[in-house]
């Protein structure tokens, strides 16, 4: 578990929601997973409640997150929107909800936006609030104006696209990371680095990056409808990477060229 400064804690592997049924979601639960990955942009968040409650795992150990859509930044908004959420998740709070994306082109100022995801983790209807994307200046802009800062910022990052700059921030200034696209997209599985290595621990590429993640003390969300695959990429504790290891697997960094998803300081969902 990753202690947040929230008080609160969070799994250290998760189960990304988008795209996927509720088939798969009910299977990552029975498979162990206790951290589900959810959006308002994703549409997904009334299957993910139901197979919360298919699952017959109990509520209080799943963690469960979903993320505030782009068109919701006015703070009033951010209250209805939220009581939105609980209502098609059909559950009286999250575990942490996050601005999706700073949107620093909006009108609305992203540390108003923030202040009102603080008035929520202040009624106990959020156990804890964040941020998705947001790059350090966004982040000491919200720490600046409100002595307040994220408890997680769920950011791109994979082999490619290492994020380290972001990483470093965060680490410096206890705000738990998590990698969404922690597999690139699987556009890695073929990368000599990376077959190698599976091939020498007897694991596959999948389970060498999301064991990457761990060693570097981030929180991976990979998504998959395949069951064996959902299993699979929960079984990263039974071997360790080394430090050569590591050290290669950084050489696969591409900088700006390896980003797969929209920049945060232009992104408009």
């Amino acid at each position: 578990m990753i202690q947040l400064n929230s008080g609160t804690q969070m799994p250290e592997i998760g189960f990304g929601t988008g795209k996927t049924s509720t088939e798969a979601v009910v299977h990552a639960l029975q498979a162990g997973y206790r951290l589900l990955d959810t959006a308002q942009m994703y549409g997904n968040e009334a299957e993910v409640g139901e197979a919360v409650r298919l699952s017959e795992v109990p509520r209080e150990e799943v963690f469960v997150t979903t993320k505030l859509n782009n068109g919701h930044h006015a703070p009033a908004a951010v209250q209805e929107t939220f009581a939105a959420s609980l209502e098609r998740l059909g559950f009286d709070y999250v575990d942490l909800f996050l601005i999706h994306w700073p949107m620093p082109m909006l009108e609305i100022d992203y540390v108003d936006t923030w202040k009102a995801m603080l008035e929520l983790a202040e009624s106990g209807r959020a156990r804890a609030v964040g941020v998705s994307n947001f790059q350090p200046e966004h982040l000491q802009r919200l720490i600046d104006a409100t002595g307040v800062a994220p408890a997680v910022n769920q950011i791109e990052m994979h082999p490619y696209f290492p994020n380290d700059e972001v990483l470093q921030y965060c680490q410096d200034h206890g705000i738990a990371v998590q990698a969404w696209s922690p597999l690139a997209r699987t556009d890695q599985f073929g990368e000599p680095i990376l077959t190698e290595i599976a091939q020498r621990l007897g694991v596959t590429p999948a389970q060498v990056m999301l064991r990457w993640h761990l060693q570097r003390g981030v929180v991976a969300i990979p998504k998959s409808n395949t069951p064996e695959r959902i299993a699979s990429n929960r079984e990263i504790y039974s071997f360790e990477l080394s430090p050569q290891d590591m050290t290669g697997i950084a050489s696969l960094d591409k900088g700006e060229e390896g980003r797969r998803g929209g920049h945060p300081d232009s992104f408009r969902g």
